[in-house]
């Protein structure tokens, strides 16, 4: 090592102030040091001599000035305080600690903390504060602005402080709210809360320093919220992100990636609390049977339940290809979980029957389903046998095999219907609540929520497309509303509304409904969509009305009037009161429904669902 490499230095500037310490100390304590002339001259070299081991053996050197830190004033205070813990009994041995005062070690210790981390923590200062001077006045680094102070944030400004080629300046922080405006994170100011975040950036606008970017921590979690920042980004030219995750700053040695927002992110709500140990309970140790295993909200419920440890996961789909990628997913992300992939459609209903008699599953959650409004418009039969006669052969299946629970999955599609989609599951939904209040020795549950982002088909991968070609993003209608949630909260709630009915059966033939929050605008959806992708709505991409497909609704419901809502103890999950439908007259019908199906006799069979559904008024909802 060379003879004046910077650990050397370092080393030679701590051993000359530990050299001084005890004089400095005792200069402290006593005041004139002339009585303590044959003290110190015995304490200093044997104090010197001490620390040049110690000062060493603890590590002192390992770290580097430049990003000196609270873990380095730790290892500096043990070497420190080991030092004086050496030092004093080898003084009493020659000395027996004549004259010292009892609270020079003490004394002395706080000067050297002084001595040797001040020295550390103003070098780490000078630097961050003389690099990002100079990466700022070259215009290298792009000016930011954070919203939120939090452990994210911090970790972002003094990435910035340090790296080398950190990318970005950290021109203020604006607070969640006022709380913490006028405190500072590493210098930097918290200077204003959201609401007022308009204001400031039309202040700054103009600055040599003007933000160029909204940079959001991970606790600005509320859509609405978003939303609002993100119109505020782009009324004054600015571009809308997240922070790198906390990972990723360790991952990375200079320069780390924001994240773009995410359309969940507009859409995201407060996060709702889950009884998670009532949610294991319902399927820990349990056999489970996935229906439309394969689809996005079966998958989902795949990967959930495997996480809670079932002693069975039977997958059944009638895709192929969809039922490969989950069970391959499953394999290598739940090794130890006993499951089985089978190849089945719900229509045919003796293979249904003999797969539950051979697995004897303890709960089912059927998610098969055709749910395309248009495709099941041009093939209402194809959408009755699925919807409305699978989901029958499915309960059915369950009753004769003694299946504690069936977890139907609905949509919102089937309060007052438009469509045969709809109407074929609120058919299902009747007969679900019919054998519920029967009460079989089944527990039928039956969840009913809106949109899911990301499904397949639905109108957020379609308007991605869309822009990735450049546009159009074709919009039917523009007062149209859905409501909207992510997959992975649906299938939370839909597995704490399920633990919850399982545990507490008392509410018969109710359906549980997930509060969706508050509608979405689609041509609004569409602009924010078009502004993250750093482009002008109505301008850089237009936005185009194609009208109301066959059977759509311009607002969708989640409740039908005669379904009061009552809330339940689980946050985010509703009850709707049930529709009372006699299950030996809804058996017969469903009877005579599935031979029409069966003939292809498209009139007689939405003829029956008509009967079955009496609010069902097939063909465009009205505007408005």
């Amino acid at each position: 090592m060379p003879v004046l490499s910077r650990a050397n230095i370092a080393f030679l500037h701590d051993i000359l102030w530990a050299a001084l310490s005890p004089a400095i100390a005792l200069a402290l304590r006593v005041g004139d040091l002339g009585p303590y002339g044959g003290f110190l001259t015995v304490a200093t070299p044997t104090f010197t001599a001490v620390a040049i081991v110690t000062f060493r053996a603890t590590g002192m050197y390992r770290g580097v000035w430049r990003y000196a830190s609270i873990n380095d004033l730790i290892t500096i205070t043990r070497g420190i305080g080991i030092s004086i813990l050496v030092a004093l009994p080898v003084l009493f041995l020659m000395n027996r600690l004549d004259g010292m005062p009892r609270s020079l070690p003490l004394i002395q210790m706080m000067v050297l903390l002084v001595l040797l981390g001040a020295p550390r923590l103003l070098y780490r200062a000078i630097k961050d504060n003389s690099r990002q001077r100079r990466r700022a006045a070259s215009g290298q680094a792009v000016p930011v602005l954070l919203v939120g102070a939090d452990d994210q944030a911090d970790m972002f400004i003094r990435h910035c402080a340090q790296a080398p080629d950190a990318g970005y300046h950290v021109v203020a922080i604006i607070g969640r709210d006022a709380s913490r405006v006028g405190r500072k994170i590493h210098g930097v100011e918290v200077i204003c809360a959201v609401a007022e975040c308009g204001p400031l950036l039309a202040r700054l606008k103009g600055g040599a320093l003007a933000p160029q970017r909204l940079l959001l921590s991970s606790e600005i979690t509320d859509g609405d919220l978003i939303r609002e920042l993100l119109e505020v980004a782009d009324e004054h030219g600015m571009s809308l992100a997240r922070l790198p995750r906390m990972t990723d700053f360790r991952e990375a040695e200079d320069r780390v990636q924001v994240r773009p927002i995410a359309v969940e992110d507009l859409l995201g709500r407060p996060q709702v609390v889950l009884d998670r140990a009532g949610i294991s309970r319902l399927i820990a140790n349990r056999r489970v049977l996935v229906t439309g295993a394969g689809g996005s909200i079966g998958s989902e419920l795949v990967r959930q339940i495997a996480t809670l440890g079932p002693s069975r996961l039977v997958l059944v789909e009638a895709s192929e290809f969809a039922l490969y990628t989950i069970d391959m997913e499953v394999a290598e992300r739940f090794p130890a979980v006993d499951r089985r992939a089978v190849i089945a459609n719900v229509r045919d209903r003796a293979v249904i029957d003999g797969l539950f008699a051979e697995e004897r599953p303890d709960l089912v959650f059927h998610a098969a389903a055709l749910k395309h409004v248009p495709l099941v418009e041009g093939n209402p039969v194809e959408g009755i046998l699925t919807n409305a006669i699978g989901s029958r052969n499915v309960a059915q299946a369950c009753v004769a095999a003694g299946v504690r629970a069936m977890v139907m999955i609905s949509t919102d599609k089937a309060v007052n219907p438009t469509n045969v989609m709809g109407a074929s599951k609120r058919v299902a939904e009747s007969y679900c609540q019919a054998l519920d209040l029967t009460q079989t020795g089944t527990c039928f549950v039956t969840v009913r929520f809106g949109n899911v982002l990301g499904s397949t088909g639905s109108v957020v991968p379609r308007f991605q497309a869309q822009l990735a070609a450049g546009g159009p993003i074709t919009v039917t209608h523009p007062d149209m509303e859905r409501y909207f949630m992510t997959i992975r909260e649906a299938v939370e709630l839909v597995l704490q509304a399920s633990s919850m009915a399982v545990q507490e059966h008392h509410d018969h033939g109710k359906i549980y409904v997930l509060d969706m929050g508050k509608p979405v605008k689609i041509v609004e959806l569409a602009r924010q969509m078009i502004r993250l992708a750093g482009l002008r709505p109505d301008h850089d991409v237009r936005i185009v009305f194609s009208g109301l497909r066959p059977g759509e609704k311009l607002f969708e419901e989640i409740f039908h009037g005669a379904e009061a809502p009552v809330p339940t103890q689980a946050q985010g999950v509703l009850l709707a009161s049930p529709r009372l439908v006699d299950i030996g007259e809804l058996s017969a019908r469903l009877a005579e429904l599935e031979n029409a199906c069966l003939r292809r006799d498209t009139e007689a069979a939405t003829a029956l669902v008509q009967g079955l559904v009496p609010e069902f008024t097939r063909g465009l909802a009205p505007a408005g």
